[in-house]
Parts: structure tokens; sequence; C-alpha cells
């Protein structure tokens, strides 16, 4: 992992293209704006491990479902 420290209004750049922003700073909580194209989805951490998890149920869910149609 790359630390990094960054002030209001500071910036980093990611692949060229993706660009995050230092927005605010308030006690323990940073806001960040993301620039990326339109592409490239950009999600916070836990709606990225809730939809992991759902796209995992769903292709088991269809998996099963294909078996047992395979085998009648």
């Amino acid at each position: 992992m790359l630390a990094l420290s960054r002030k209001k209004n500071e910036a980093i750049i990611v692949n060229n293209n993706i660009e995050i922003t230092i927005l605010e700073v308030k006690g323990d909580q940073v806001k960040i704006g993301v620039t990326a194209p339109r592409e490239v989805p950009v999600y916070r951490k836990e709606v990225y491990v809730q939809i992991q998890e759902a796209n995992k149920e769903a292709a088991s869910a269809e998996g099963m479902a294909a078996l047992r149609d395979l085998l009648g």
C-alpha cells in the first residue's frame, strides 16, 4: 500500500486518468472527490463488497439451477 499525505485541495493521479482530490478535512473525517472516466466504476469499499457477495450468491444459485436442469 502506498501512503501519501495530502492537504485540502491537493490531489493524486492514478493510472493517468483518475484524479482523487481532498475536498475537506473535519476532525477524523476526510471528504474526497474522484474524477474518473464514465467507464471506470467507483464504489465505497463496503458497497463493493456487498456487490461482490450478491454476485457470488447469484452465480451460485444460477449454477445450482443449471446443474439441476442438467441432472433432470
